[in-house]
């Protein structure tokens, strides 16, 4: 039982390249290596085979599906894009600031020069908060 727990965080949580894989996949719909790779290529060199690779990982772990029911596979994610984030942010604030999303906020807050626009809706969000 645990270790089938374990296996499911693994699936939902991607590395750094399965991610940018990702982030093409929900822009563009379910798409074959070649589409991903030339996506990935506008940002930097990535050679064909190692997308291949990393998508063939992506879905033997679950976080893609392989349609192979024509000559080229195409690939669609099987979480969607917010489900995932939400996930991971869950996650991250779990481990990293003890399960508090104050903190977290007064961090990023404290840290980058935030915008007016920002900080309205910032406290748009608090204001309907409060009220629940």
């Amino acid at each position: 039982m645990k270790q089938e727990q374990e296996d499911q965080n693994k699936k939902m949580e991607p590395t750094k390249a399965e991610l940018e894989i990702l982030h093409i996949l929900w822009a563009h719909g379910p798409a074959t290596v070649r589409f991903v790779n030339d996506k990935l290529n506008e940002q930097r060199d990535v050679n064909y085979t190692t997308t291949l690779k990393v998508m063939q990982i992506m879905a033997d772990k679950g976080i893609v599906r392989r349609d192979e029911s024509q000559m080229k596979h195409i690939y669609h994610p099987v979480e969607g894009e917010q489900n995932t984030k939400d996930h991971l942010l869950d996650k991250f604030v779990e481990s990293v600031y003890q399960g508090s999303t104050g903190k977290l906020l007064m961090q990023v807050l404290g840290n980058k020069k935030t915008s007016k626009e920002d900080l309205d809706s910032i406290r748009e969000i608090l204001n309907r908060l409060e009220k629940q």
